[in-house]
């Protein structure tokens, strides 16, 4: 009997200087949250100001921030520790975010992640948030920000308010430069849409669902005001990136489509959904889950009667969403008999499956499956 399935939580690492202003955005994040559950991994309480709560705490310490959220101080020898309390069942968190500042490198975070043993989270990106109207005495100051923004897997360009557009173009031009393919988005006192990020939790149980006006809908309420009231118009945060819906309901050709992965289009930050191989693999669809520099597949056996089809999602910033589709329709397979070389135009897409602990360990083959259930 397969094993209740439990989705991985994935795990945002979000980094900036000192003024650059990843706390607003996390606290963004936690006042615009509708519903999701979140884990936070910090160095200091004292900048989380979520529900009007002051919190003043120490190190190896864990709060609620009596939303559904957790919060929790750490440094960086007790990441583990804390993240195993945060995926236990019983905190219900759907996403985590770490604060990286002061904890570590963030591209040591990044590695931490993807070097853990801990099977219930999956990497979710690493976000660099800049001060665009501090970003050349940043750079100055802080010469490592270049080697920041080539690992980043998102960049928030923030602040941009603060300067004019020419300079705006420039910086972004510059940031573009030093990341090299990923996404830019600009923001003003880090507001960004939660849902390029993490996916909304879905709650089919009722929970969390609207009652009375909350703090955090009132908080949403008067940030709106404030747009309108200095712009003429709601300010849809969403403006800032686009998402791309692709399907097909014939398979994948393995090799072209790892070409296509392999050469992603700039701006292009997250990919998940279901690929079907054909002949690659006719007894399991693929989860894919790509962010960033970030891939991975698992395979799900399919269920009986389930049609066969590719289901994509591609999430970005000035991405050409007629040329996505262009890409991944010619990565189709030609309607022709198994090739003999099938097995092999698969061990590219294989890299990217996590190896089960043991064959035929049914807890390992239950991963697999949650990992499907989250992308």
């Amino acid at each position: 009997m397969t094993p209740p399935r439990t989705p991985q939580i994935p795990v945002v690492v979000l980094a900036g200087f000192l003024g650059s202003g990843k706390t607003t955005l996390l606290n963004h994040l936690l006042r615009n949250r509708a519903g999701t559950r979140i884990g936070v991994i910090v160095n200091d309480f004292g900048a989380i100001e979520i529900d009007a709560m002051t919190v003043s705490g120490q190190v190896g310490s864990t709060v609620s921030l009596g939303n559904g959220c957790l919060c929790c101080a750490v440094d960086a020898s007790e990441l583990d520790t804390f993240l195993e309390t945060l995926t236990r069942p019983s905190a219900r968190l759907d996403v985590i975010v770490i604060e990286a500042s002061g904890l570590a490198e963030p591209q040591e975070l990044v590695r931490m992640l993807l070097a853990s043993d801990n099977p219930h989270i999956l990497y979710g990106g690493l976000v660099e948030v800049v001060d665009a109207a501090e970003f050349d005495a940043t750079r100055q100051r802080h010469p490592e920000l270049d080697r920041h923004l080539a690992v980043a897997d998102l960049v928030v360009l923030n602040k941009t308010d603060r300067v004019g557009e020419t300079e705006r173009e420039r910086l972004r031009a510059t940031v573009a430069e030093l990341s090299g393919p990923v996404a830019v988005i600009s923001a003003e006192h880090g507001r960004i849409d939660p849902e390029l990020l993490f996916d909304p939790a879905l709650r089919p149980d009722g929970e969390e669902m609207a009652g009375q006006l909350s703090f955090e809908d009132l908080l949403r309420q008067e940030e709106c005001d404030e747009h309108e009231e200095r712009d003429g118009h709601a300010d849809h945060l969403h403006a800032a990136y686009e998402s791309v819906d692709f399907t097909a309901d014939v398979p994948m050709d393995p090799r072209r489509f790892m070409a296509f992965l392999d050469s992603r289009p700039e701006g292009l930050y997250r990919i998940k959904g279901f690929v079907d191989f054909g002949a690659g693999d006719r007894d399991n669809s693929y989860a894919l889950h790509a962010v960033g520099r970030f891939l991975r597949f698992a395979p799900r056996p399919w269920a009986r009667g389930e049609q066969r089809l590719t289901q994509l999602v591609m999430i970005g910033a000035g991405i050409d969403a007629a040329a996505l589709h262009e890409g991944l329709a010619a990565c189709r397979a030609e309607p022709e008999p198994d090739a003999p070389d099938t097995e092999r135009a698969m061990w590219g897409v294989l890299r990217y499956v996590p190896e089960p602990a043991r064959e035929g360990d049914a807890e390992a083959e239950a991963e697999m499956q949650e990992a499907a259930a989250e992308a």
